[in-house]
C-alpha cells in the first residue's frame, strides 16, 4: 500500500524537474552592450581619429540594432553618421566585417548583401565579446575599421 502513494508522488516529483528544465530551456543570459560602453568606445575611436589626423563618424549597435551611439566628428560630412549606422547595421546582420563583406560581394561569391539593402562597404565590425555578439561598430571615413578595432580594444580587452 506505501509504494502506491509513492507512485503519484514520483510522478510530480519528476513533472516538477523536467518543467523546470524546460523553462530554463527556453531563456538564454544575453550580455548587452551599455550605453556607458558604447559612448566609452565612441570616445576611444574619436581619440584614435585625432591621433591620426582624421575626421570620422561612427555609430555603435546593439545585439538587435538598436543604435545605442552615434558621434560625428567636426568636419565630417552631412552624410557621415547615416554611412557609420548603415555599416554598423550591415557588419550586424552579416556577423563579420564589412571589409570581409566587401570582398566577397566584389568576387560574385555572394551578392545577397547587395539586394537585402546592405552596404558592404569597408568600415565596420561586429563588437564581440567572449563569444558573443553584443553589437557592432561602423564608422565612416578612412580605415574606419582600425578606428573601430582600437576602440573594441580600448574598452572591451583592457
Amino acid at each position: 500500500m506505501r509504494i502506491s502513494h509513492l507512485i503519484p508522488l514520483t510522478a510530480i516529483v519528476a513533472i516538477a524537474f523536467v518543467s523546470q528544465a524546460s523553462a530554463e530551456a527556453m531563456v538564454r543570459d544575453q550580455k548587452v552592450i551599455t550605453s556607458a560602453g558604447a559612448r566609452a568606445m565612441v570616445d576611444a575611436c574619436t581619440a584614435w581619429a585625432g591621433q591620426n589626423h582624421m575626421v570620422l563618424a561612427m555609430s555603435v549597435l546593439d545585439w538587435a540594432g538598436n543604435e545605442i551611439e552615434s558621434h560625428a566628428m567636426e568636419g565630417a560630412g552631412a552624410n557621415s553618421i547615416d554611412t557609420a549606422l548603415l555599416k554598423a547595421k550591415s557588419a550586424l546582420r552579416w556577423r563579420r566585417p564589412t571589409s570581409e563583406m566587401n570582398k566577397i560581394v566584389r568576387s560574385g561569391q555572394n551578392l545577397a548583401p547587395t539586394f537585402m539593402h546592405d552596404f558592404p562597404q569597408p568600415g565596420a565590425l561586429p563588437i564581440m565579446l567572449d563569444g558573443d555578439m553584443i553589437g557592432a561598430m561602423g564608422v565612416s571615413g578612412a580605415d574606419g575599421e582600425k578606428c573601430a578595432q582600437a576602440a573594441i580594444d580600448a574598452v572591451f580587452k583592457k
